[in-house]
């Protein structure tokens, strides 16, 4: 009856998607997860349409609120690994926490954790029955509708604290339809700027609209945009700067933290690697400052927090031979960071990357800062309406590598891609895959890679 059942995401429903029914007209069979994301898929001809109207009015016949602090985490790049921190904080302070953070790498139910645990699929169905039945008249887009369902799960948990993570824009974003008792921008930069303007001010606006009257608002990236501070003023939000109202310094070792009152010192560095993971920590530990009076954490929650927080794909460094790297950098400005990371780790013979990338990013500037350090191109076919094929990220690479001698290969997917990077790779090489969430989804659909060269074992499990 219902064909389609397997994991969709925006933009990839197909004729067998189209097929499943409207839920509403099947109420004598059991709907599973998967058939509500097909529906999703129907509901709107735009994937993407920047409104609130259709939301806040849905918000309002759900009754949907919450009655504990909230707090929106919006950016360009960090915005995982701050919701991240701040939820492993909280938890380590003794706090229940509900976190919604997309997109997800292999299973929807990520985008939705309770206490640290991804929440079941069957745990979420009463709240898409719930948005269905609300919506009638509305039309919503498959972000809107899982948006709705999946806040309504948290509003309807035993929490002390929620986090929110904005998608790609703030101010028409559905999340921004929650009035956030404090606010966190990460760092802005170039992307989507089909939908959010074409400079880091115009996108640093767009960003700006989760801000609200006498809240907190804190600002991790290091050049803010003037965009933000005008805001703040036209709002009358609390504006926390990096620099200004808080800071952090440290060496090799450890690393010290202030704030407009508060001081943690001594601090081991974050569980999550990369050179960019301090900024976001500093950002996480001024909103518990912000939010003091109604989230008080002491320092070894701080301490702990950061030693274990877990965040799978943001330069995750996983111990093999060859070593593999998971990073689903996806615009110029982080994939320079995971260059700048890569450049860092130490020697290694030969570098080996899977790639594969959406058609509308800034291929040219992306490859331009990891291109001098690859030396075997995997390019690999998305299952995504956006997606550049395999032989249009060839083209690019060979752009971008400036007549420099390197090898690429094509593949149907990424998972294939990575078993013929494994193959061709020497023990002391390493390999990364990066480039998009589908494409580091891709190689985890299956759990999490274990590669040995192929001398020595028989590749990746």
């Amino acid at each position: 009856m219902l064909a389609d059942r397997r994991r969709q995401r925006p933009g990839e429903a197909g004729s067998a998607a189209a097929a499943c029914p409207v839920p509403a007209r099947c109420e004598r069979f059991a709907l599973t997860l998967a058939d509500w994301l097909a529906h999703c898929e129907q509901l709107h001809p735009k994937t993407i349409d920047m409104t609130l109207d259709r939301v806040a009015a849905v918000r309002d016949r759900l009754e949907l609120r919450f009655s504990v602090p909230v707090i929106s985490v919006a950016g360009t790049n960090g915005k995982g690994s701050s919701c991240a921190m701040l939820e492993a904080v909280a938890l380590q302070a003794g706090y229940r926490v509900g976190v919604y953070i997309k997109p997800h790498l292999v299973h929807f139910e990520e985008r939705c954790r309770i206490n640290g645990a991804m929440v079941s699929a069957e745990s979420l169905l009463p709240h898409f029955e719930a948005v269905e039945a609300a919506r009638q008249g509305v039309t919503l887009t498959w972000f809107e509708f899982t948006t709705l369902a999946i806040m309504r799960a948290l509003a309807a948990a035993p929490l002390d604290l929620v986090i929110l993570e904005v998608g790609m824009g703030g101010r028409l974003d559905a999340v921004n339809a929650v009035d956030a008792d404090c606010a966190l921008i990460t760092s802005i930069a170039l992307d989507h700027t089909e939908f959010l303007g074409s400079d880091r001010e115009a996108i640093a606006f767009e960003k700006a609209g989760i801000m609200r009257p006498a809240k907190p608002v804190i600002v991790s990236d290091p050049v803010p945009p003037a965009a933000l501070q005008a805001r703040a003023d036209a709002v009358g939000a609390d504006l926390w700067l990096l620099g200004r109202d808080y800071n952090f310094q440290g060496d090799k070792l450890q690393w010290a933290w202030r704030g407009r009152q508060q001081r943690f010192n001594g601090l081991a560095y974050p569980a999550l690697r990369g050179a960019n993971q301090l900024i976001n920590a500093a950002g996480a530990l001024a909103v518990f400052e912000a939010m003091r009076e109604r989230l008080p954490i002491n320092a070894q929650a701080v301490r702990n927090g950061l030693a274990m927080v877990e965040l799978p794909g943001r330069f995750q460094v996983i111990a093999g031979q060859p070593a593999l790297v998971l990073d689903v950098a996806h615009n110029p400005q982080s994939v320079a960071a995971l260059a700048n990371n890569l450049d860092q780790m130490g020697y290694f013979p030969q570098t080996h990357a899977v790639f594969g990338a959406m058609r509308d990013k800034d291929l040219s500037t992306m490859l331009a800062h990891i291109a001098p350090l690859v030396d075997h191109w995997h390019l690999a076919d998305l299952p995504a309406a956006r997606a550049a094929g395999a032989s249009e990220l060839a083209v690019a690479v060979g752009a971008a590598s400036l007549g420099r001698a390197v090898s690429m290969t094509l593949h149907p997917d990424p998972e294939t891609a990575l078993q013929a990077a494994a193959a061709a790779a020497d023990p002391a090489d390493r390999i990364v895959v990066f480039g998009s969430f589908y494409t580091v989804g891709g190689v985890l659909k299956n759990g999490l890679p274990r590669l040995s060269a192929r001398h020595l074992g028989p590749g990746p499990v």
